[in-house]
């Protein structure tokens, strides 16, 4: 015979706001899902939730990792976040999860591949499932760092999955952007795309240790050279590249005193509130952007059209620009 099944208690702005405030891990939970929910009345509360918390957001530090698929991006991420948390610091990390187009189910575990980390009172780790998002971000993501923050956390970690145009949507809502390679893997130079470099704020070779030593610093001197051909993001920071081992922990120490250069510099010339204003107004660009396409998907004189115009532009009676045009024109008509 099966237990009953106890039904959670409800909660009220108010519970969330000061639940969250006082880093509560079980509401901090439920309010990062109440972001990642569509139902309208839980997208209306998540909005009124982060109105209220915005005072108590912007001081931490944000940290995006991304690299080639092996380069041991979650366990660098670990041995990182363990050393940070021995300096007294609360660490949050966002492992952005592949999902299933289909079901939107994430099929990586939230804490399995960082277990140790996982089991610290000063860290919390929470999968963001992409749901078909471009370049395997979740909408959500960009809010769940701002609820993090006021839930009081110092350094925010968002790990990407490494592919597509992830790397470019998470260097739009970081600080700072971590490239971790591998070196040994053949010319080290091939098959890095010039765009990751160009968003690069720090470069990481990692694995440099035992008989991967040297192709490891023959690799940083390389990346090193190349960056130095590259466009600048800041006039104040050049990326350093250097050699990190997240099996033995070397070069973590150099690593994490290169991500903070980074970010005080920034704060310094006054770059990091600059940034970070552009990352809110893109944002509310990129929102747009998305609930015009879903609006237009929607409206009746368009999707009444919609199938016969795609048959046409399919059939060669109609160019792709004739469609449309006359869609854009269904569109900006009055619904009846």
């Amino acid at each position: 015979m099966s237990e009953p099944t106890v039904r959670r208690r409800s909660l009220r702005l108010e519970d969330y706001v000061a639940g969250v405030k006082d880093g509560d891990r079980a509401v901090l939970g439920r309010a990062i899902t109440l972001l990642e929910s569509r139902r309208a009345d839980h997208r209306v509360l998540a909005q009124e939730l982060l109105t209220r918390l915005l005072p108590a957001t912007g001081g931490g530090q944000r940290i995006g990792v991304t690299g080639v698929p092996g380069a041991g991006k979650s366990t660098l991420i670990e041995r990182l976040g363990l050393r940070l948390i021995e300096d007294g610091k609360r660490v949050a990390v966002l492992a952005v999860d592949p999902s299933s187009s289909r079901s939107r189910g994430s099929i990586l575990g939230d804490k399995t591949r960082m277990g140790e980390l996982a089991r610290q009172e000063r860290a919390f780790i929470r999968p963001s499932p992409t749901g078909g998002a471009l370049g395997g971000v979740a909408a959500a993501t960009r809010e769940t760092i701002l609820l993090l923050e006021a839930a009081g956390f110092d350094v925010v970690l968002v790990e990407t999955v490494g592919v597509g145009q992830s790397e470019i949507l998470v260097a739009g809502m970081v600080d700072s952007l971590l490239l971790l390679l591998l070196a040994g893997a053949g010319d080290e130079l091939q098959g890095i795309k010039r765009g990751i470099l160009e968003l690069a704020d720090v470069v990481a070779i990692n694995k440099a240790d035992g008989a991967n030593l040297m192709a490891a610093r023959e690799a940083r001197a390389q990346l090193a050279a190349a960056l130095r051909f590259l466009p600048p993001q800041s006039r104040h920071w050049q990326p350093p590249v250097l050699a990190v081992s997240a099996a033995d922990g070397s070069g973590l120490a150099e690593l994490w005193a290169a991500l903070d250069d980074h970010h005080r510099t920034l704060a310094a010339h006054g770059e990091l509130a600059a940034k970070r204003r552009r990352q809110a107004r893109d944002h509310l660009w990129s929102l747009l952007d998305d609930g015009l396409h879903r609006a237009f998907r929607q409206h009746p004189a368009v999707a009444a059209r919609l199938r016969d115009v795609e048959r046409r532009v399919e059939g060669g009676e109609l160019t792709p620009r004739q469609a449309a045009e006359q869609l854009l024109d269904a569109f900006g008509r009055p619904s009846s």
